[in-house]
């Protein structure tokens, strides 16, 4: 029987499941602040990348494992494994998927790369549904084919806490940040194809998370998926207060609460809330 390792980046959720699944691995991004590197989820929380953001003298950044983090990696799994498949943030959004890929290529161990399109529980849910297939006794070729038709099938619309953090980032252009600002409108920011876009613009968070329900309800109609994800940068409690309102609209539906970790959060901000959902997942 095939021996399969499964790796993840660090801005993946492992709820209790995955903690404990004995061939799982994480390699982690780094985020840089003042100078300091900081190792995502190891030794900082998205606490204390918050309260660090407060006093920076410098714009905090963040960086893709390199070639050798995950070369390193996949010599070590070559010892008790037969093959890899690396579940990993969208390569539109971090070079992660790449430096993975050129470590594929330096190690004897047959390694699987694949791009989520999509990054923390969105591709977790992806990350359990390929575990579960393979257990099952799916091959690995139908496994990917599986998730490449799945991913595809997901929405994710996020309130960005911060459109300035955004901007900083180089993931929002200074024009889109001029008018977020200035003229008050909240951004829907939408992810399509592995990349951020402005889906809508309103005038009032109100308005946008109203929206944002529209567009659930639209695809629930259609589609009638299992589970909905809330994602959100710091307060958790805003997220409980959603799912609350979420859970009288849909009470058929499970919906899980996901911290967006330190990485993420350098780019959207403490106060950033989304909601995300695979239609294909029933």
């Amino acid at each position: 029987m095939v021996k399969t390792a499964w790796v993840t980046d660090s801005t993946a959720y492992l709820d209790e499941e995955l903690r404990n699944h004995p061939d799982l691995y994480t390699i982690p991004l780094t985020v840089l602040l003042d100078g300091d590197e900081f190792s995502d989820g190891v030794d900082l929380s998205s606490a204390q990348l918050f309260e660090r953001l407060k006093q920076l003298k410098t714009p905090p950044k963040t960086s893709q494992p390199s070639i050798g983090a995950f070369q390193a990696l996949y010599e070590q799994l070559s010892k008790e494994y037969d093959q890899v498949v690396a579940v990993l943030l969208s390569g539109k959004l971090s070079g992660t998927v790449s430096s993975s890929e050129q470590a594929a290529k330096l190690v004897d161990i047959p390694v699987i790369t694949f791009d989520s399109n999509i990054l923390t529980y969105p591709m977790t849910a992806l990350l359990k549904d390929g575990i579960a297939l393979l257990e099952a006794g799916a091959s690995i070729e139908s496994v990917i084919n599986q998730l490449e038709k799945l991913k595809k099938t997901n929405e994710t619309y996020v309130l960005i806490g911060s459109l300035e953090q955004l901007h900083r980032s180089g993931r929002m252009s200074g024009v889109q940040f001029f008018l977020g600002s200035m003229l008050n409108v909240k951004p829907i920011i939408s992810i399509v194809d592995g990349a951020l876009s402005v889906k809508e613009k309103v005038r009032s968070e109100k308005r946008a998370k109203e929206r944002i329900l529209e567009y659930l309800h639209s695809s629930y109609e259609q589609h009638h998926f299992k589970e909905v994800y809330i994602l959100y940068g710091l307060h958790e409690e805003t997220a409980a207060i959603w799912k609350d309102e979420l859970r009288k609209e849909f009470p058929q539906l499970e919906i899980i609460c996901c911290p967006l970790g330190a990485v993420i959060g350098v780019h959207a901000g403490e106060n950033t809330l989304g909601i995300s959902w695979h239609n294909g997942l029933k």
